[in-house]
């Protein structure tokens, strides 16, 4: 038999990689455009995209929650597409981490895209390069830094989620108990051998994480390496 808390690792990874590629599918052109528009709306969607970072987890769950429930349209019409009830189920959770960690996603690669010099697409618009073409092409490339920074800390957000899980998915075996819920349980019924296992595994995988992201950053604040003057 599987131990249980291998199975909550691996719904925990597979949530978190879900959602992390719905956030690069989704989130990458809502970046572009709050980076580079001057549209007067920008100044009221940056704060509605960063609102989760200070919105308690639990206030952001309750209202999805409500969203997601049989009496709500919303709901119903899932329920009437899908054939199962869309809270408390792992899609609920996808679709929640997509939110809770969408300001962890769009906030490093906005600062990417904007430090992308506007001379240089239009240099390429003038050879014939559509929106798309520049892009890929010349976007993507130099942005690369603030998508590896976004895309992992999307991951490791979505990894330590606790309060928003609870709340839409709650604690189903095999389906929604994800390595926070298994670290809650583990505690509750004095596991604490299991919980420190736990816990000094989530430690060490943040630690790792944001290690990994300033180095990153530090590699690219630092000057070129010279060999000498002549």
């Amino acid at each position: 038999m599987i131990d249980p808390d291998l199975i909550s690792v691996g719904i925990t990874l597979k949530l978190a990689t879900i959602t992390t590629l719905v956030l690069f599918v989704l989130a990458t052109p809502l970046t572009w455009w709050i980076a580079r528009t001057t549209h007067i709306s920008r100044y009221l969607l940056e704060p509605i995209v960063a609102l989760p970072i200070v919105l308690p987890p639990t206030v952001l769950g309750f209202y999805l929650l409500l969203l997601f429930s049989p009496n709500n349209e919303f709901g119903q019409l899932w329920a009437t597409i899908f054939g199962r009830p869309l809270a408390f189920s792992f899609e609920a959770l996808v679709i929640g981490s997509v939110i809770y960690s969408l300001p962890f996603y769009v906030q490093p690669l906005q600062v990417a895209f904007e430090n992308v010099r506007q001379e240089l697409l239009d240099a390429a618009a003038t050879l014939g390069a559509g929106p798309i073409d520049r892009f890929i092409t010349i976007v993507c490339p130099l942005s690369r830094r603030g998508f590896i920074v976004a895309a992992t800390l999307a991951f490791a957000h979505t990894v330590g989620e606790f309060g928003i899980v609870l709340m839409i998915g709650g604690n189903i075996p095999d389906e929604t108990r994800v390595l926070s819920i298994a670290l809650f349980d583990h505690v509750e019924t004095l596991q604490y051998q299991r919980a420190h296992l736990l816990a000094a595994g989530l430690l060490t995988f943040s630690f790792i994480t944001l290690f990994l992201v300033y180095f990153s950053n530090r590699t690219r604040q630092s000057p070129p390496f010279r060999r000498g003057i002549e």
